[in-house]
């Protein structure tokens, strides 16, 4: 009954207009909603770049920092003495 009833009205000429109107609009409100998932996906991607870039500067830094210590005792009593510390 229902089936007959669906064709009976898509058969009306307004009634196929109005399908075509409600499937055009689904269809943009979907890509909207796409585009802004997206973009959301997109901005966790630049915060986490952006995190690691910090992090290894960080890094970078620690290391320059341990390549410039003073290798011994002696060393280090040299370069206090020097006033290179």
């Amino acid at each position: 009954m229902w089936g007959t009833f669906a064709i009976g009205l898509l058969a009306r000429p307004w009634a196929r207009q109005a399908t075509g109107f409600v499937l055009a609009a689904l269809t943009i409100t979907l890509f909207i909603l796409n585009l802004r998932r997206t973009a959301e996906r997109a901005g966790r991607a630049a915060e986490r770049l952006d995190q690691l870039e910090r992090h290894d500067a960080i890094h970078r830094q620690m290391l320059d920092a341990a390549a410039r210590r003073p290798r011994s005792r002696d060393d280090l009593v040299d370069r206090l003495r020097d006033g290179r510390f």
